[in-house]
């Protein structure tokens, strides 16, 4: 909830499963948990944690198409374990926590996606969240017998559709549709159980669904995305957006493009809860989180050709076209490919160098961004006492994401600023490897935000909308009704 409702803003935090953590080599640390991913008694132990934590929702994320190519850049996405099975299990073993779901409307159909959230939202008695993605990655369409994943376009339409029949489903059945007279054996109010009668571009959906009325009315949306067409579907339906942004000025330009769009499609802005993702890297002190972070990057595993990863030097000649790309797996863990990055060469340089203040000069926008990101997570600086490496600017390269390196107080201060800036609502925290970040994170930093004054020390609410300090929807059909009555 944001300033502009009247009521003090609440800062609100999700966690968001990685089997393996976010950091491409957390899985290796010898403290980390890197075979339970399809352990359901492990996942419940995490969301327990979170709940400890007084975390709004634990969040399943997913993926339709995998390949080898992840186990460099992310081990958590490379298999996964279905949400909704997972979401199913943990349900019956937490009390307040909101469970978020992700499902790709490409790939689903709307009468069964309604039927799957309303019926988890039954489970956990209004805890229930959709994720709404529409996926990247066109190799999708060949495990669902489709002979094209579609452009953006085509998958917006699709999920414009898609999002306004599940919404018209999950209220096909009003809330006192249900008599249950045994002494007239009236069972329901056949007046209020509504067909959707839905002929559209892609879809002819009759209706009902054939599941009372979810416990929230409708379990809570989220989004996320950067397209312009992503953004109005966000604005336009989500309650929660789980936003990209990594500085200050871009969530506040981000927030504020969000909320003028909320208004211009009707919706109340202050309504939005903006949360960008973020992985912490946390421990007692600041020492011992910076080296955490150095011992995490000590496990990436480079380029066996670290100037050029094997390809011809030209391949990697700077240009403003590619200056902007990030590392993913192998191939772009060289010299090269950051020296495209950054517009200087650096491939005849070794790894343990200082990068000198001339080296630093040269640098393009993107450069220079890498550096105070080496500077924030570690200390270390362009000429100081504790040089600024090749290395380090390298893992930084690979290592992109919204990071944050501290203790306790260094991260409570981050979220703070971000929060006070208006730069976000609160977080989509994610750890680095796990179990133990996450643990730490809510041993040691949740206290302090709640110390603060920031974060809610009990939970005050049973379902996720009351979490998130959102009103339960009246059914389109109740309002309907209700306005006949008033001719």
């Amino acid at each position: 909830m944001t300033a502009d409702s009247g009521a003090p803003r609440s800062l609100h935090l999700g966690y968001m499963y990685w089997s393996n953590g976010t950091h491409p080599a957390g899985w290796r640390l010898p403290e980390a948990v890197h075979d339970r991913g399809f352990d359901a008694r492990y996942i419940t132990e995490l969301a327990q944690i979170a709940e400890r934590g007084k975390f709004d929702f634990f969040f399943f994320g997913d993926r339709l198409a995998t390949g080898p190519e992840y186990q460099l850049s992310n081990t958590s996405v490379l298999s996964r374990i279905e949400p909704f099975t997972a979401a199913g299990y943990i349900a019956t073993l937490t009390r307040r926590i909101g469970i978020v779901v992700t499902a790709n409307p490409t790939y689903y159909e709307p009468f069964n996606l309604a039927r799957l959230t309303a019926s988890l939202d039954h489970i956990c008695a209004g805890r229930a969240s959709w994720n709404i993605v529409t996926g990247a990655d066109g190799r999708a369409a060949g495990n669902y017998s489709r002979s094209e994943h579609g452009d953006a376009t085509a998958r917006y339409d699709r999920a414009d559709e898609f999002v306004s029949v599940v919404r018209r489903l999950w209220d096909s059945w009003e809330d006192d549709a249900f008599i249950r007279d045994a002494a007239t054996g009236e069972f329901v109010d056949g007046d209020k159980i509504h067909p959707v009668n839905h002929v559209g571009a892609a879809f002819r959906i009759r209706g009902p669904l054939n599941v009372a009325r979810p416990p929230q009315g409708h379990p809570v949306v989220l989004h996320a995305g950067t397209s312009d067409r992503s953004r109005d579907l966000g604005a336009r339906e989500a309650d929660v957006l789980f936003a990209a942004a990594t500085t200050i000025e871009h969530g506040r330009d981000y927030s504020a493009d969000i909320r003028r769009r909320a208004a211009e499609f009707g919706r109340d802005p202050s309504r939005i809860a903006i949360l960008p993702g973020l992985t912490p890297i946390v421990a007692a002190t600041r020492q011992q989180a910076r080296v955490l972070y150095d011992r995490l990057n000590a496990l990436i595993i480079l380029d066996d050709d670290i100037r050029f990863g094997g390809r011809d030097p030209g391949h990697w000649t700077p240009g403003p076209a590619t200056a902007g790309r990030q590392a993913q797996g192998e191939g772009y863990r060289n010299l090269g490919a950051l020296s495209q990055r950054v517009r200087v060469d650096l491939t005849g340089a070794e790894l343990a160098d200082p990068i000198g203040p001339d080296t630093a000069a040269a640098l393009n926008p993107v450069g220079r961004a890498l550096l105070d990101t080496v500077a924030a997570r570690t200390g270390r600086s362009v000429g100081g006492q504790d040089p600024l490496t090749i290395r380090d600017l390298l893992y930084a390269h690979i290592v992109g994401g919204h990071v944050v390196v501290g203790d306790p107080n260094d991260i409570a201060d981050y979220i703070q600023a971000w929060f006070e800036a208006g730069a976000s609502d609160g977080f989509n925290i994610q750890s680095a490897f796990l179990t133990e970040q996450l643990e730490t994170f809510v041993e040691l930093v949740v206290p302090e935000l709640q110390r603060r004054g920031l974060f809610r020390r009990e939970y005050t609410g049973r379902t996720l909308r009351e979490h998130l300090g959102l009103e339960r929807p009246v059914n389109h059909w109740a309002q309907a009704d209700t306005s006949a009555e008033g001719r």
